[in-house]
């Protein structure tokens, strides 16, 4: 009989060995027509704008500048693809919740992101971003009712998780896992994490090798 801790010990090994392939970027997709072939298992990264979705790729890949941040909520404006390995894509997706653009573009954002969870096979999970400072938001929900009429797997990651008190962390915990047992697509385990202090890195790399 396999225990907890050799499965542990073999996603961390695993997770370990996809984590040190370079990351690179690969490329844009501003519309599905441009989508890559359908030969690699992608995992997403979704969340609200200034969730710090581009600072934890960054953390997660090890890479300082790949993925690009900024204050400005609303940059990610495609479907961008990174590339780890020869089987994995990652891919952020744009910020949704807030966007310093004009309505038009939003709309055509928001479309490309309808299109894209309805119909991507190869999608195995969305890593849904939560700001631990402030749960989840209306804007969150609308996303996770969206996923679950997509029938995809996805999955809670907090965000910043240095910021607010011990006990208030907790809490925010609580509450989201409580919640994402009302949604049919929700993996059960959130993730909380920090770019800045490294919090949680290893844990989010191995939820993703468990996925290739």
């Amino acid at each position: 009989m396999v225990s907890a801790v050799d499965d542990n010990e073999a996603a961390a090994l695993k997770a370990a060995e996809l984590f040190k392939t370079p990351a690179d970027f690969a490329l844009g997709v501003a519309s599905v027509e441009g989508l890559p072939a359908g030969d690699r298992v992608e995992v997403a990264f979704a969340g609200r704008s200034n969730v710090g979705k581009s600072s934890l790729l960054n953390a997660l890949l090890s890479r300082r500048s790949l993925a690009r941040v900024s204050n400005t909520p609303g940059r990610t404006r495609e479907l961008n693809y990174f590339t780890l390995g020869d089987s994995l894509y990652i891919v952020d997706m744009p910020g949704y919740g807030y966007a310093k653009a004009p309505k038009s573009l939003v709309e055509g954002w928001t479309k490309l992101i309808h299109d894209y969870l309805r119909g991507r096979a190869q999608l195995k999970r969305v890593m849904l971003l939560i700001d631990s400072r402030h749960g989840l938001k209306p804007s969150d929900r609308e996303i996770m009712t969206m996923l679950d009429k997509a029938a995809v797997s996805y999955q809670a990651v907090l965000t910043k998780a240095d910021k607010p008190k011990s006990g208030d962390l907790n809490k925010v915990m609580r509450e989201t896992e409580a919640e994402l047992k009302k949604h049919g697509a929700a993996y059960p385990v959130v993730l909380a994490t920090s770019a800045v202090e490294g919090l949680g890195i290893e844990e989010l790399r191995a939820a993703v090798a468990a996925l290739c």
